[in-house]
């Protein structure tokens, strides 16, 4: 019998130690897939915070003269009324000296709108007459003039994206519902 204790407690020792293995082998994988799913968020977490870089990176030269095109847009209006101010008519009864002030006016307001174009300023279309809050700002509801309510009659101030965000609205006049009976008389404050 000594034979067989002495092959049993060879047999136990070699099960304690297979166990030990075993257990340290299953923790082990455990750490290992706790690793791999830290190393995956880790980079996970790199790429996120790259791409956001990438983006912040080209939002700031994309959009970093919105404060200036903003203000310069003033002086594009003015442009504007001034040419807006001389009817056709003026001009063509104009002294030349007067008719190429008129004409540099001109120019310097053309050549104004290609430089803002050019860093991405863009006018809003409004030629469809669609009225969309998101682009135009109704100032007044006036008589339709034959359009539909809500649609634009007049553009009293162009509006201006940059990039694909919207820097000014444009200021619009929209279309009133006309009642029943003609009077033009609308009960809608708004389009």
């Amino acid at each position: 019998m000594s034979d067989n204790q002495d092959q049993s407690t060879e047999i136990e020792p070699a099960n304690d130690s297979e166990t030990v293995i075993g257990d340290e082998l299953a923790a082990l994988r455990v750490e290992n897939t706790e690793l791999k799913d830290r190393l995956l968020r880790a980079l996970a977490d790199t790429e996120n915070t790259r791409r956001r870089a990438d983006r912040d990176r080209t939002d700031a030269s994309q959009y970093a003269i919105t404060r200036f095109a903003r203000d310069i847009l003033q002086v594009a209006d003015n442009f504007a009324r001034a040419i807006e101010a001389c009817p056709a008519e003026a001009r063509e009864n104009a002294s030349p000296q007067v008719r190429a002030v008129i004409e540099g006016v001109e120019a310097t307001e053309r050549q104004l709108l290609a430089m803002l174009e050019s860093h991405g300023v863009k006018p809003i279309d409004t030629s469809d007459g669609k009225f969309d809050p998101n682009f135009h700002q109704a100032i007044a509801e006036v008589a339709g003039e034959g359009k539909p309510p809500g649609t634009i009659v007049n553009v009293v101030q162009s509006g201006y994206v940059i990039g694909d965000r919207l820097l000014r609205p444009a200021m619009v006049t929209v279309a009133r519902r006309e009642l029943a009976n003609g009077s033009g008389e609308s009960t809608a404050t708004e389009p």
